[in-house]
């Protein structure tokens, strides 16, 4: 019983880290309809600027952590308004290219001014201590990412469906012609949408940088998994990658802990990576649009 506990809450974790640097894809591909696969160099570009403010600066965590975030938001919406309005235009193939080339230019950046080495970020004394659960210590650190993932799924959910700006990205969405007729000034709403999913990856960078630990090929090394999040949740759906990211990390620890290798140790060496694979492939079996996604 208590493995099951330690996988539950080592795997919501994990996967509140996944989905706070996830959302912010899935929201430029299911409802900008751009496939930004430069998406993890913000949170690469959050955890490097917060590493160089507390290692260089003296900065504390959380003052460096905000101005990380700030810089990463101020460096991505720019590079929104410059850049991705061409890459809009393109085909899926193009953007695929286009956007890769941004990554190895963010990867090739970081590599220059920092090297290739782990970027650590020390956590304060109140961050490193543990909490008593009575069947297990929790690390602080870990359950201020809950709490902080937590917050960002209300508040994300509240943003969306209750305030004017969610009311103006979802009509834009929809149909932008018609959004800009009714006096909708699209591309603000576009940037605005853009930067809050860079300020998130940040975001989730810097607080998961124990668990995917920050370096020059952070954007490389993960790709994939942010992008099976939002492909198992459904593109443009939060909630959905919410429910994603958590249920994916709660079979990654899952996976890592050894569930699976009583059923397959005499058949598959590597069992725990396979069988995530094979159970990300059987969801989009059944669910191609994924949990929560449309079809079209």
């Amino acid at each position: 019983m208590s493995t099951l506990l330690n996988i539950l809450i080592d795997g919501v974790a994990y996967g509140m880290i996944l989905f706070m640097i996830s959302v912010g894809l899935s929201v430029t591909m299911g409802l900008m309809r751009v496939i930004n696969l430069a998406h993890g160099g913000f949170a690469l570009i959050g955890g490097a600027v917060a590493h160089w403010l507390m290692a260089k600066q003296g900065l504390g965590y959380i003052p460096a952590a905000g101005l990380a975030i700030a810089t990463t938001v101020a460096i991505a919406v720019p590079m929104e308004r410059g850049l991705y309005r061409t890459i809009y235009k393109l085909a899926e193939l193009e953007q695929v290219l286009a956007t890769i080339g941004i990554t190895f230019l963010i990867i090739a950046s970081v590599n220059w001014l920092f090297g290739s080495l782990i970027l650590p970020l020390k956590l304060p004394a109140f961050l490193s201590g543990s909490i008593d659960l009575g069947f297990r210590t929790l690390p602080v650190h870990r359950a201020l990412v809950i709490g902080v993932g937590l917050i960002v799924i209300t508040s994300l959910y509240l943003l969306i469906e209750k305030t004017r700006f969610g009311i103006e990205l979802r009509s834009a969405v929809d149909n932008r012609n018609m959004a800009a007729a009714l006096g909708i000034d699209t591309s603000r709403v576009f940037s605005a949408a853009f930067g809050l999913g860079a300020g998130l990856a940040a975001l989730g960078g810097i607080l998961g940088a124990e668990l995917l630990p920050v370096e020059a090929y952070y954007p490389l090394r993960y790709m994939v998994l942010f992008l099976i999040v939002v492909a198992v949740g459904g593109l443009g759906s939060i909630f959905g990658s919410f429910a994603a990211a958590i249920g994916l990390g709660i079979l990654d620890t899952a996976a890592r802990y050894g569930i699976f290798e009583p059923v397959t140790r005499y058949v598959i060496a590597d069992a725990g990576t396979i069988m995530f694979f094979l159970l990300v492939m059987l969801v989009l079996a059944v669910r191609p649009n994924g949990l929560f996604g449309r079809a079209g």
